[in-house]
């Protein structure tokens, strides 16, 4: 059961149990229970805006944002305007620089060394990576996280919630995990992957943990072209009109992008026969 439906079965007004009991057993958090998305309705206008031509353009920084959206939209948004959206939406554009973080990191959470350097997915469950993306919705915007295997592009487990609050990634790594355990884990320096819950479930599983160097842009490229693919083939055409409604088409889609969809990088395979060939 994800994190969301969980949330959905406390009772406020239980005569007997309290909410944070209530949240305690169903290992949600209180705060998670309370959090309501409220949002600008012009926010929400130019956040959609922004990740139409962020997906386009993953590179471009606040300001070649500000003139694609004059020239895309002819909206016009001051650089502060659109560094706040992008920072709300959890992007930055993907190439060297003083970066922006694409999630917000922790300085009390333990960071962990990059050990890709130079290293190539060689078999599956070598090396899986993970990251969060924003998804559009009519009534407001929800967030994918989605682990994947680099040697076959395998999606292992995706979720998605309303909040950026950890206990989604949490949720989803446990189901990647009653599938197999890899060697490697890499993923970003956000507060999700940085929460010691996580890296202890890691740590416990004796996983390699590798962390994106700050500002390096091609760290979590498979992720970012997975991203890319679900916007273009899912999200962008199915105008979903809440989180729950996005959940019901991602159940169709990702069983499509694993097992139905080829890749040229696959050898015109798709990710399922790659991925399971030689477990």
């Amino acid at each position: 059961m994800s994190y969301d439906e969980r949330r959905a079965l406390v009772v406020p007004e239980h005569p007997e149990i309290s909410i944070g009991r209530q949240a305690e057993l169903l290992d949600i958090s209180r705060s998670g229970f309370y959090y309501v998305a409220r949002e600008n309705p012009e926010d929400k206008k130019h956040i959609d805006m922004l990740d139409a031509i962020y997906t386009d353009y993953p590179f471009f920084g606040s300001r070649r944002m500000h003139y694609e959206l004059i020239d895309r939209y002819q909206v016009s948004l001051c650089r502060e305007q659109i560094q706040r959206l992008m920072r709300k939406m959890g992007i930055e554009a993907i190439y060297p620089k003083k970066a922006l973080n694409t999630s917000i990191p922790d300085a009390s959470h333990k960071k962990y060394p990059y050990l890709l350097k130079d290293v190539v997915a060689s078999y599956p469950n070598h090396i899986w990576g993970t990251d969060i993306t924003y998804i559009r919705t009519e009534e407001g915007w929800a967030y994918l996280v989605a682990l994947i295997d680099w040697y076959s592009r395998y999606v292992i487990a995706w979720e998605v919630s309303i909040s950026m609050e950890t206990e989604f990634c949490l949720s989803n790594l446990h189901r990647a995990l009653a599938i197999a355990v890899p060697n490697i884990h890499n993923s970003d320096q956000g507060v999700q992957f940085t929460d010691g819950k996580y890296v202890g479930i890691l740590e416990n599983k004796k996983i390699n943990i590798s962390m994106d160097g700050r500002g390096r842009c091609m760290d979590n490229i498979f992720t970012e072209r997975l991203w890319r693919t679900v916007k273009y083939e899912n999200v962008f055409l199915s105008s979903y009109r809440n989180a729950p409604e996005a959940r019901l088409g991602f159940e169709k889609y990702f069983p499509f992008y694993n097992e139905k969809r080829r890749h040229q990088s696959l050898d015109r395979r798709t990710p399922a026969e790659v991925y399971f060939e030689k477990r």
